[in-house]
């Protein structure tokens, strides 16, 4: 059980990468939308979003009661939830997803304004959290950014 613990918090690994885990799994999940989401229908890119947090929710209480950090970088679930939130309701282009990348990234790196408090969450709901509500944030800008333009 341990290795699939493993394997589904660390996103396939990729949580293992040495230099800046948390952005080659934003990266993983934005090319993921971009390659699969082009003619699928919202309900179902918000279906999978739910099914993943609570999957990650599940698998990262499980390793945290294991060891002894509180939001280990090798995690990276978090930010496949969260990157995929931020670029959830928006046409698959390139635009969105160079945007809803270096928005999520900002604002999950920074922890700003709400990101920090549900950052302080105790564990698989904080280590989760942050990265959903990062992940909200970018796309409310995204959005308000196309009412705009639009």
């Amino acid at each position: 059980m341990k290795l699939i613990t493993e394997c589904i918090v660390t996103v396939f690994y990729i949580g293992r990468l040495p230099i800046a885990p948390g952005t080659w799994a934003s990266i993983a999940a934005t090319m993921c939308w971009f390659s699969f989401f082009h003619n699928l229908d919202t309900s179902i890119l918000l279906i999978l979003i739910l099914i993943i947090f609570f999957i990650g929710l599940f698998f990262t209480h499980r390793l945290l009661k294991t060891i002894e950090s509180h939001d280990p970088s090798f995690i990276v679930i978090d930010e496949w939830v969260g990157q995929w939130v931020a670029l959830s309701l928006l046409p698959v282009n390139v635009t969105n997803a160079i945007i809803g990348f270096l928005l999520f990234r900002f604002f999950d790196i920074t922890k700003l304004g709400p990101v920090k408090y549900f950052e302080k969450m105790p564990g698989a709901w904080g280590v989760m959290t942050d990265d959903l509500v990062a992940g909200f944030i970018s796309l409310a800008i995204i959005l308000i950014f196309h009412s705009f333009i639009l």
